[in-house]
């Protein structure tokens, strides 16, 4: 298995976030009822910002080089989740075409959110001091999109 650099990392989490924006922006297209169209055109919406923070970050960085503390064993960790966490787009749209009610949506979403924060977290580790801040905040939104999700699924 081949080890990740820290441009793949980025690369990884706009992928992630470009999953959610399409996921999310087909549920808004096929929901009839407005609260929840609205819920998930503004969760597509927070996806665009979130690639927008990771576009920034990847255009950043030159070669960075994480700490000394991270063996290989760990860059073959994210590897290995990240695998997990991306699908190809076929993959993707697959699964749309699978998941036939909004309680479905509902659990998929959620599920996606909270891999999103487990990869964060861990990548957040082996970035540079100055953009841990940054993926905190995204941290902190998905989270925050987790529970909402939970919240709306919960009240239907």
């Amino acid at each position: 298995m081949k080890l990740l650099n820290i441009s793949e990392v980025y690369q990884i989490a706009i992928k992630i976030e470009e999953n959610g924006i399409k996921f999310y922006t087909i549920w808004s297209k096929r929901l009839k009822d407005k609260k929840l169209k609205d819920i998930f055109s503004a969760l597509a919406y927070a996806e665009v910002e979130h690639k927008k923070i990771f576009d920034k970050m990847l255009n950043e960085i030159e070669d960075y080089q994480p700490k000394e503390a991270y063996p290989e064993e760990y860059f073959l960790y994210l590897r290995a989740y990240a695998d997990g966490l991306i699908f190809k787009i076929e993959e993707v749209e697959k699964k749309l075409k699978q998941i036939k009610t909004v309680k479905k949506a509902l659990d998929f979403a959620i599920e996606r959110e909270k891999d999103s924060i487990l990869y964060y977290q861990e990548v957040k580790k082996i970035l540079p001091n100055q953009q841990q801040n940054e993926i905190e905040k995204i941290i902190n939104e998905e989270r925050k999109h987790f529970l909402d999700l939970t919240h709306i699924k919960n009240s239907l």
